[in-house]
């Protein structure tokens, strides 16, 4: 059963993913947090599996509450809620060590998926948001940046990059352009838990936590460029 924490502001939009999320056999809502403050307790408390955390609430952001819970050490993944206007949030948020995103706007089964695909540790970063984040990086430039506030990630040099293999960096730059396992596998002409294998493998090598952590580690490193979407 995956454990949930559901963080904004608008009681309304709390109670309405509420219902939806509990009515799921596998899903359970064990707090709801009306700012971000309330959601780092919550979360230390009852370390859940997932917070699906709206950005902009009182008292505490969603980016500085996911930046709180990610340096916590406790193993709660954070699903960001964003607008359409997300230019400016998607690259502070996955810094701070959200793991995916999804606009307010989506399908109810869109959003019952991605607290799934989120749960399950692959991270939610469709193409279209990991373009932003690439974009984020040319604007900005890469040196003013890191995979997030508290992340140890290798250096261009460190061995951990050098030690990935052909394939293996050849899978690190299709999930950093944000395709799923078996949408690799298709790509590749492998089996889905072969690319499974190899994504382990490889976030193991890097110390990467999620696909999120790739997208900026593979910029960084010149894996990807602007326009590189596949």
């Amino acid at each position: 059963m995956t454990r949930l924490v559901i963080a904004d502001d608008q009681a309304m939009v709390r109670a309405g993913f509420a219902a939806l999320l509990a009515a799921q056999h596998d899903l359970e809502v064990v707090g709801q947090a009306a700012d971000g403050a309330e959601a780092v307790q919550l979360a230390l408390s009852l370390v859940p599996d997932v917070v699906l955390m709206d950005v902009r609430m009182p008292v505490m952001n969603g980016i500085d509450a996911t930046a709180a819970i990610a340096a916590a050490g406790i193993p709660t993944r954070v699903l960001m809620l964003t607008t359409f206007d997300i230019d400016d949030y998607v690259f502070q948020a996955l810094q701070a060590g959200a793991s995916g995103f999804l606009l307010k706007d989506a399908l109810p089964a869109e959003l019952v998926d991605a607290v799934r695909v989120v749960a399950a540790g692959e991270g939610l970063l469709s193409p279209r948001l990991t373009r932003l984040v690439i974009e984020q990086f040319a604007r900005a430039g890469a040196g003013q940046a890191s995979v997030s506030p508290s992340s140890s990630a290798p250096s261009p040099s460190s061995p951990a990059i050098e030690e990935l293999t052909q394939r293996e960096n050849e899978i690190l730059v299709l999930v950093a352009q944000g395709l799923s396992n078996s949408e690799i596998a298709g790509r590749l002409f492998l089996a889905e838990q072969t690319v499974k294998t190899h994504v382990s493998r490889i976030f193991m090598k890097l110390g990467l936590r999620d696909r999120a952590q790739a997208v900026i580690l593979a910029y960084e490193r010149g894996l990807v460029r602007p326009g590189s979407d596949g």
